[in-house]
């Protein structure tokens, strides 16, 4: 798609036509549903009509073009900016589409949601996340263009485009996008492009209610490019000093680029415009009846698009084949010219791993002591080599988090001082910001081409919630790699000793919390959730051990996420402990001594509950015979999961409070996780099924 350059910019009177409509759109859909969010849908129109048909390149015709620009909604409350310039540009939705809006099954939800829409890139609604989601897609970018055409000049190689974002005052009030924000001037993203919609209006009235900064200087203080651009005479958006900024942030390859526009809400609606009711609700017949007389529609229709707006906007559909074809052309210049490269792409671009990538996994030696957080790291620096794509970091825990795939190579722009900086490089450090690394590393999963992991603490996904959420929401193949996940971590105490996040992360939906009992099966985790990548493609929480653990036999049934690890010396078991994590070598600990009673005693590995609920029920039964009541579940964390695999007569060896600063065979010790009270426990469970 040709974008027009400042001196070439033509703003036509079927383009004002065609922002007046998109408008009015929006207006008459609000008001058919009877709710949702009018005002700034009906002031953004001219600037996201302007990205769409003047500057960004993209194919209506083909969403998942790999050499589209990207962008991103993040006040997705005002879904209908979006949706109306779909529509206009000739993606997959059509004016019924529009009537549907927020009614079930249509492919016009409240919020854009990924996967749902044709042209929607992220799902957006939780304020600031788009914001983060939108700095992830352009470290993405500059990673991808590191996989496959790192020699090329500046803005010549086919992997080079720009990611454009409208945000709003709630986007850029909300903690994480400051995180996003201060992350993306560090790293220099000038492919990055913030259109920052200043209307002065919140829920609550005017801004002046909450926020007073100067938000230009503040990004300037983050390392961006700033512009600002004010409305015309009448209030509207200034179309050419829009397009001319736009143009000018796109030139600026050096810093990402914040242009603050100041809007007037629902403009033009004679009585509605520049009030805080029209932010959420539904404008009304009059209101709209008047607003279209000051546009010269036809007061008396609604939903009204003239054949003539239609066939002008539609020429997107033309622009963006033939921005198609030149890149088809340019990237078949680069398959001649990198051969090997292109084979690369094409093997990442479908998903599939590399023939012969599982002989790079290490084995761990039986009966030693090791951590699974080193086991994880030494896995990560394996497999490295044989998968390019993969990359990640940590929040400043990368010492701690064992997330270091390649010491050598940070992923730091040009110009940072430190010796491994590589602006294509291996490992992120994302700092001190979980909530925006997850929030990023959506982003970045999101664009694709690349196999994101990030890790931190345990305790500290509570900072990171909402955006996991969205990863399992958006089935996103992110890996979150928690460590320090227990009592275990020992003196630094309560703070940081997770108790309720096990069972809590685990309520999230398509999450998969994998929490492995020894190094072999941490390694054997790691594959699986290679595997499924493309498969399957979901979240994943890997949940790691501090302390040393021991090491037993690998068992790929692992991957399936419980298995039997240790059987019962009777044909049929008496009674099942199953445990996960460093927990599970008290499991074995208490089938020795049970054993040693004459009681027929098998041990379960649950790594993760959630692969296991998934495998076939011949397969969970026999793992877990529903003949079998007499059961313990042993889990440094609150029980809240396991009552319904103990069942009545079984018994939960939990922690339902906090814990202490103390080391950490002492706290095992205090709170009853030792060999001797599990079976004590088996010993309950199995008085009560006898009962």
């Amino acid at each position: 798609m040709s974008t027009q350059t400042p001196e070439s910019f033509e703003w036509t009177d079927l383009d004002r036509r065609a922002v007046d409509t998109a408008r009015l759109l929006a207006a008459d859909a609000v008001q058919k549903v009877g709710n949702g969010h009018p005002g700034t849908a009906m002031s953004l129109a001219p600037a996201a009509y302007t990205i769409f048909q003047k500057v960004m390149k993209h194919d209506p015709a083909d969403p998942e073009w790999t050499g589209r620009d990207r962008f991103v909604l993040s006040p997705g409350h005002t879904s209908l900016t979006l949706y109306t310039q779909l529509f206009l540009a000739g993606y997959e939705l059509e004016l019924d589409d529009l009537k549907a809006f927020r009614t079930q099954g249509s492919k016009t939800p409240g919020h854009p949601e990924y996967g749902h829409t044709a042209g929607v890139e992220t799902t957006t609604g939780p304020l600031g996340q788009g914001a983060a989601n939108a700095v992830g897609m352009a470290m993405a970018a500059r990673y991808e263009r590191g996989l496959f055409d790192p020699e090329a000049p500046e803005g010549t190689s086919p992997f080079d485009h720009t990611i454009w974002a409208i945000v709003s005052d709630g986007d850029l009030e909300e903690g994480v996008s400051s995180e996003a924000s201060s992350l993306a001037g560090h790293q220099k993203l000038g492919n990055l492009v913030f259109l920052y919609d200043d209307n002065h209006i919140s829920i609550e009235g005017d801004t002046a209610t909450a926020l007073s900064e100067d938000v230009l200087k503040r990004y300037e203080a983050y390392g961006w490019h700033t512009q600002r651009i004010e409305p015309t005479a009448d209030g509207d958006v200034d179309a050419p000093a829009l397009h001319a900024a736009l143009e000018a942030a796109k030139a600026e390859t050096g810093r990402p680029s914040i242009i603050a526009m100041r809007t007037i809400i629902a403009w033009p609606a004679p009585t509605a415009q520049n009030t805080e009711a029209s932010h959420g609700s539904a404008l009304g017949d009059e209101e709209i009846a008047a607003t279209k007389r000051v546009l010269g529609f036809d007061p008396e229709q609604t939903f009204e698009v003239s054949d003539e707006v239609l066939r002008h906007a539609r020429r997107a559909l033309d622009r963006g084949a033939e921005a198609h074809a030149a890149w088809d052309k340019k990237i078949a210049e680069w398959r001649t010219a990198q051969p090997e490269r292109a084979e690369l792409f094409d093997r990442v671009s479908k998903g599939e791993l590399p023939e012969g990538w599982q002989d790079a996994l290490p084995t761990f030696e039986e009966g030693k002591s090791v951590a699974t957080r080193a086991a994880s790291g030494k896995i990560l620096q394996a497999l490295g080599p044989v998968l390019p794509e993969l990359w990640g970091g940590s929040a400043d825990l990368a010492g701690s988090n064992n997330t270091t795939i390649d010491k050598t190579s940070s992923f730091l722009p040009k110009g940072n001082p430190l010796p491994e900086a590589n602006p294509y490089g291996r490992t992120v450090h994302f700092g001190i910001r979980e909530f925006s690394m997850a929030a990023e590393m959506n982003g970045i999963a999101l664009h694709g081409n690349t196999r994101i992991y990030g890790g931190t603490f345990l305790v500290f996904s509570d900072y990171m919630r909402n955006a996991v959420r969205m990863s399992a929401l958006m089935q996103l193949p992110v890996t979150y790699v928690w460590t320090h996940d227990s009592i275990g971590l020992g003196e630094d105490g309560p703070t940081h000793q997770p108790v309720e996040h096990l069972a809590s992360l685990r309520a999230i939906p398509g999450l998969n919390v994998v929490r492995p009992a020894d190094a072999n099966e941490t390694a054997i985790a790691w594959a699986e959730i290679l595997k499924r990548h493309a498969t399957d493609p979901a979240p994943h929480g890997l949940a790691l051990t501090r302390q040393g653990v021991p090491t037993y036999a690998p068992n790929e049934d692992a991957a399936k996420g419980g298995y039997v690890l240790a059987d019962s010396s009777t044909e049929v078991p008496e009674v099942i402990i199953m445990a996960t994590g460093s927990e599970v070598q008290l499991a074995m600990a208490a089938r020795d001594a049970l054993e040693a009673e004459g009681t027929g005693t098998r041990v379960v590995s649950m790594p993760c509950v959630e692969w296991f609920d998934q495998q076939p029920a011949a397969y969970r039964e026999s793992v877990l015979p529903a003949a079998v009541k007499a059961r313990v579940s042993v889990e440094a964390g609150i029980g809240l999961t396991w009552y319904r695999y103990v069942g009545d007569a079984g018994r939960i060896v939990s922690l339902e409070h906090f814990g202490a600063s103390a080391d950490a065979n002492a706290l095992f010790a205090e709170y009853g996780f030792t060999p001797e009270n599990v079976a004590t426990a088996a010993r309950a469970s199995l008085a009560a099924a006898r009962a």
